[in-house]
């Protein structure tokens, strides 16, 4: 039956619809009841996004509220707002508005200040209606641009895995992207077939961001040189990834309680327990201690160098010492690593 009713629709809304109710339904992305933050920009995914669940809200028997940031990155972005306003109003949905209060620090990333920013913003809204969701509308095209960036970069399985679906399947994060398996194409499709006029960002066609380079410029090469259609696989590659990746933080997570002990001021790793895991669910042990110190304080996250220096620690002779980048000193004591934020001498 719910099928039939959205092969009733237009064709380009009806095939988004499938796809959206396919995946949040494989990754448990909504519950009975829910309340779900629809982060929209006001752009053509977020609105294909907020339409999609107004469309399925009863299907999935959930209330929608809508959510904007205005990272106030363009003189004109307030209009972008007044936009995504007026579709909440016209969604009977309540509306919720942010502005950023600083800028980007100079020399850093604007994409991830903002995201950063935007995330902050709408986990306080979130927390402050008692939402247990917020959507977003990351697509196909994004998982894929996401995979190849981090490539280039140089990632791991955490970064080559893209884009993180969310849901309940995998332990709950609180974000969802129920669009993961829509591209661009369907998404502008489904926006014509409502005759929707989403905002279009300036922005996106600047091919000296990476993502946009690669959005205009490498992907379509590929395509040409290949003779086919390569984001599909690139994103089923990615979903596979993801799985492995999964299965690793798992063995971590398990790993975790026989390995580190103590409070996030002062942690320590047994070092028996630590050589005795296979390295890359050791490494990931080490990386979620660290995310705890993270948490504790405004303090850089692990790195490549940190996880390195304290996994060297724990092969090593007792006595020895590292100061790592998020500002922690690490120590080998005799059957452990201890991780601080105060000098070792302090605590003799």
């Amino acid at each position: 039956e719910g099928r039939e009713r959205l092969m009733r629709r237009p064709p380009a809304v009806a095939r988004v619809l499938e796809r959206v109710t396919r995946t949040a339904r494989e990754h448990e992305m909504f519950a009975k009841g829910d309340t779900v933050l629809v982060s929209v920009s006001g752009g053509p995914d977020s609105v294909c996004l907020l339409y999609s669940l107004s469309h399925l809200r009863r299907l999935f028997a959930i209330r929608l509220e809508v959510f904007h940031f205005d990272h106030r990155l363009r003189a004109d972005s307030a209009k972008d707002g007044e936009y995504v306003g007026r579709l909440a109003d016209r969604l009977r949905s309540p509306f919720h508005l942010r502005t950023a209060v600083d800028a980007p620090p100079k020399g850093g990333s604007v994409e991830a200040w903002a995201t950063v920013a935007r995330m902050n913003a709408a986990n306080e809204v979130r927390k402050a209606i008692g939402a247990g969701t917020i959507a977003e509308g990351h697509t196909l095209d994004d998982q894929v641009e996401t995979v190849l960036m981090n490539l280039i970069r140089g990632g791991g399985l955490e970064a080559v895995g893209g884009i993180w679906p969310g849901g309940r399947r995998h332990g709950d994060s609180g974000l969802a992207q129920p669009l993961l398996d829509v591209d661009r194409a369907e998404v502008e499709a489904f926006c014509g077939a409502l005759h929707l006029r989403p905002r279009l960002d300036p922005t996106n066609r600047d091919t000296r961001l990476l993502r946009n380079a690669i959005r205009h410029r490498v992907l379509p090469a590929i395509e040409r040189a290949t003779g086919r259609e390569v984001r599909r696989p690139i994103a089923r590659s990615a979903d596979l990834l993801r799985e492995d990746r999964w299965e690793l933080y798992a063995s971590a997570l398990d790993a975790f309680g026989q390995v580190v002990s103590g409070p996030p001021e002062d942690l320590r790793f047994d070092v028996a327990a630590l050589l005795a895991l296979p390295e890359p669910t050791a490494s990931r042990v080490v990386r979620l201690a660290l995310y705890r110190i993270m948490e504790r304080e405004d303090v850089a996250p692990w790195t490549r160098e940190a996880v390195d220096a304290i996994i060297d620690l724990a092969r090593g002779r007792a006595g020895r010492r590292r100061d790592l980048p998020n500002g922690s000193t690490a120590r080998r004591e005799r059957e452990y690593v201890s991780l601080s934020r105060t000098s070792p001498e302090s605590r003799e």
